[in-house]
């Protein structure tokens, strides 16, 4: 069992945006790590392993886009909790990894602070072998 506070890692490739999830992060009392990009999140990933969730934009350049870091993490690193938010492509939590969540843009802060907490309880209480 995990103690302290969980960690988030926020994908986004727009500063502004990247800045404002990384605050919404932050206000729910979570710690908060960003990166810019799908690659520059496996980096972060691989170098550390007490990263609970991760949330990403799906559009952004690179080597892939965050559906497919999405897939890529939950084969990589299994606990890692998901929320893919989009604000061009219409998605459906069928085109991502089992558990994971998907919203449009401009979402709900709310909403996303609540699947936030939803996730990480999920993965307080079923403690998956890493």
């Amino acid at each position: 069992m995990k103690y302290g506070k969980a960690v988030v890692l926020v994908v986004e490739d727009s500063t502004i945006i990247r800045m404002s999830a990384v605050d919404l992060v932050l206000s729910a009392g979570y710690e908060a790590l960003e990166a810019c990009d799908a690659d520059e999140a496996i980096r972060i990933l691989e170098s550390r392993n007490d990263i609970d969730l991760v949330f990403t934009d799906v559009q952004m350049p690179g080597t892939m886009d965050g559906i497919k870091l999405s897939h890529y993490i939950r084969d990589r690193w299994p606990p890692v909790r998901l929320i893919v938010a989009s604000g061009a492509a219409i998605l459906k939590e069928s085109d991502l990894p089992t558990g994971s969540r998907a919203f449009s843009k401009p979402y709900d802060n709310h909403a996303i602070t609540d699947a936030m907490a939803n996730l990480l309880s999920i993965g307080n209480t079923t403690e998956l072998a890493s």
